[in-house]
């Protein structure tokens, strides 16, 4: 620089951008003149990078500080992941372009996914080890270095769990560094900004905009395989986040997509999503919705991978999973009922969603209707005919069915409907014929009929199957029901049997009073009263 400099006054000379700042430009000074000093893992990259800014090269002098930075760098740094770690850590700091120039992030990367494959190989020989031991034991044989990720930067990060994923690094180490880096890096979102209604109009500070990056990316690193299991709680939880941050429409759904996969598993807690939106429902209704949707989607698309003669569709794992998020859904329904800001066309729209076969009874479905009805006291009659048309009287349950027979809020017509049913049903108990000529309609529609394909005698038969388990699961309930009145019956009896020795005594010394006043015919009156009288004692 002082040679190419024009003119011999040459006093000062500037460093521009030189990595490392002065304090590595000091260390490459103590080098020159052959003075001692240790290279670490956390001076080691600014070193190589001032190095190669210098120049200083094999073509000046044999083991340069270059050649010196790179023996330590493949000697030591890439043969320790958390080395490795923690070097790559450093390079945020310094200038990209020399960073990518020499490569030192990617060697970096790369020892960092080989040293994990390296760890995971060690850590099945492990748990072999650790079968008899505890869980937690376990768990540290699995990824012991997800923690050390979480110090990486974000662009970082995702270069290192790519490269872990095509080097062939298990999707549990992946989806547990997910949720490590995570709840380190997004820790800062308190709940108290899913109900601040300002922050829906304000511009999202510097921060929000870096969260709402980590959760994009994330989202976009987790695992595609069908074998990897992220939890639930996981996923709800980047799913608020990721509505909040105001995430992009692509990193939203995909969590819908993951968590309708297994909608039966979800707790009602997880359904209750705060809603954003400023006069909108307290809860985020949509969410759920969709979320509905995909979920039948997935469901129709296992019953139909199940096409063939073999299966009965009888006990399908689908219809299991169904009912289950129907009980999820009357659940949530009557949670969000008491809302005043729910629109009437929402609450309807969760109910029209599941099918009719989703409900064996409509108990919860008719507990959130009522505890809606109850809320929103300002509904004209259309609406609430409108709403409780959608109840099904004959799925109700003795219990429920007494309560709708004397709620004031239903609708008249609604009332009849279920006086008609409990008399039918009432009827249909004491003849002995529960059910059973709906039952022998059913079997015998279930023939295939000539006219029809195939695979359409199959949906058919599909069809009729699943309405004959619910039919079969509605009538074990009824049958509960009157084991019930029976033993309540059976009680009264006893109950009036206990009293019944009262009443023949009673009822013996009435006729001894009558006696009494019946002037020569006593005698045998007498007699017979007695005798009577002894008959009872025995």
């Amino acid at each position: 620089m002082v040679a190419e400099a024009k003119g011999s006054n040459v006093s000062n000379l500037e460093l521009l951008n030189f990595p490392g700042g002065h304090q590595t430009f000091e260390l490459a000074m103590k080098f020159c003149y052959g003075m001692n000093f240790e290279i670490t893992t956390f001076n080691v990259a600014r070193l190589l990078c001032a190095a190669e800014y210098l120049e200083m090269t094999e073509e000046y002098r044999e083991q340069n500080l270059i050649s010196r930075a790179e023996i330590y760098l493949n000697e030591i740094v890439f043969q320790s992941l958390q080395k490795s770690v923690e070097v790559l850590s450093t390079c945020e700091m310094l200038p990209p372009d020399i960073v990518d120039e020499i490569e030192i992030s990617n060697g970096c990367v790369e020892a960092i996914a080989m040293n994990a494959c390296k760890e995971q190989l060690v850590s099945g020989l492990s748990k072999l080890d650790c079968d008899g031991e505890s869980r937690e034991l376990k768990e540290d044989c699995v990824a012991w270095w997800v923690e050390d990720l979480s110090v990486l930067s974000i662009d970082y990060f995702q270069r290192v769990i790519c490269a872990m994923g095509r080097m062939g690094v298990r999707s549990d180490s992946i989806i547990a560094s997910l949720m490590h880096y995570a709840q380190s890096s997004l820790k800062g979102i308190g709940k108290c900004q899913f109900w601040n209604p300002s922050r829906t109009n304000s511009s999202p500070t510097s921060v929000e905009k870096d969260q709402k990056i980590i959760v994009e990316t994330l989202v976009s690193l987790m695992p595609t395989d069908k074998s990897s299991s992220i939890p639930l709680t996981f996923l709800f939880g980047m799913l608020k986040m990721a509505i909040m941050l105001g995430a992009i429409i692509p990193c939203r759904l995909e969590l819908e997509r993951r968590i309708a996969l297994r909608l039966e598993m979800v707790s009602l807690d997880d359904l209750l999503i705060p809603s954003l939106q400023s006069g909108d429902s307290l809860f985020d209704v949509d969410t759920v919705h969709r979320l509905l949707v995909n979920f039948l989607q997935r469901v129709e698309e296992e019953e139909t991978e199940d096409y063939g003669y073999e299966s009965d569709g009888f006990c399908s794992s689908g219809h299991g999973s169904l009912l289950k998020v129907g009980q999820l859904i009357d659940a949530y329904l009557a949670e969000i009922a008491p809302d005043p800001y729910l629109s009437l066309q929402k609450f309807i729209a969760l109910i029209e969603i599941l099918p009719d076969y989703a409900r064996v009874i409509d108990d919860g479905f008719y507990r959130a209707v009522d505890i809606y009805l109850k809320a929103h006291p300002a509904l004209t009659e259309q609406e609430c005919k409108k709403l409780c048309k959608l109840i099904d009287c004959q799925k109700l349950s003795q219990e429920a069915s007494n309560h709708a027979a004397q709620n004031d809020r239903l609708p008249l017509q609604m009332v009849v409907q279920v006086l008609y049913f409990e008399q039918l049903r009432l009827k249909n108990a004491m003849s002995g014929s529960l059910g059973d000529g709906l039952l022998s309609q059913r079997i015998s529609s279930g023939v295939p009929s000539a006219a029809m394909s195939p695979r359409d005698n199959y949906a058919s038969l599909r069809r009729e199957n699943r309405e004959l388990k619910l039919e079969i699961s509605r009538m074990r309930v009824r049958l509960s029901e009157l084991e019930k009145e029976q033993m309540f019956m059976k009680q009264g009896m006893i109950d009036k049997a206990g009293n019944g020795r009262t009443f023949l005594t009673s009822l013996s010394k009435g006729i001894g009073r009558i006696a009494i006043f019946s002037g020569q015919g006593g005698g045998k009156h007498q007699k017979s009263a007695a005798e009577l009288r002894s008959n009872t004692t025995q």
